[in-house]
């Protein structure tokens, strides 16, 4: 069994590769986002990037810093025996990424120009179904991006901390380019 956890700057192409690797290798794709997207909706809370923060940490609280992986994980292993391994996407603090690796998997972080990113989720706000969390402006996206990168000196470590997931990840893709382009040949790379 293969498991990969992606992660990276919002708009970098996660949701892609994950798809990707389910179409193209026969891999399971779960975001965690969708889980705490799910458990929002459940809760009848606005599926906004706060709500879902809030989600997170107070999971991670209750249930350790792997506990995203640890779902997702469970969920793949009822079907397991149907795929040739599971994608995990959109990892934002570092205990999912040392989750992955002490299931035996690689991390893998994406990346592109801030620009090119906030364009392409401007473009695709409505084919993706997640107005309430991506309509923005750029200065909006980049602020949320900034508190979702680094965890404040002495803050919650149940918090997301982007930087310290892409300080632990093991693979790192820029995509700056066609998505389809660059990311085949990076995807083909990991799984050689």
């Amino acid at each position: 069994m293969e498991i990969i956890g992606l992660s990276g700057t919002n708009g970098s192409g996660k949701d892609f590769v994950g798809e990707l690797l389910a179409r193209e290798y026969n891999f399971m794709f779960i975001s965690v986002t969708d889980l705490l997207r799910a458990e929002a909706t459940l809760r009848r809370e606005p599926v906004e990037r706060e709500v879902l923060r809030s989600i997170s940490a107070e999971w991670r609280r209750e249930s350790g810093l792997g506990v995203l992986v640890e779902k997702a994980h469970q969920e793949y292993l009822k079907v397991a025996d149907k795929y040739d391994g599971v994608v995990i996407g959109s990892m934002r603090n570092p205990g999912e990424a040392d989750a992955i690796h002490e299931l035996g998997g690689v991390m893998v972080w994406l990346d592109a120009d801030a620009r090119i990113r906030y364009d392409r989720i401007q473009v695709n706000v409505v084919a993706r179904n997640r107005a309430e969390e991506d309509n923005k402006t750029f200065e909006q996206f980049i602020a949320e991006e900034e508190a979702e990168m680094h965890l404040p000196e002495g803050g919650d470590i149940a918090q997301l901390d982007g930087q310290a997931v892409k300080d632990r990840c093991d693979v790192f893709i820029v995509n700056d380019g066609s998505e389809a382009d660059s990311i085949r040949a990076a995807i083909a790379e990991l799984l050689s």
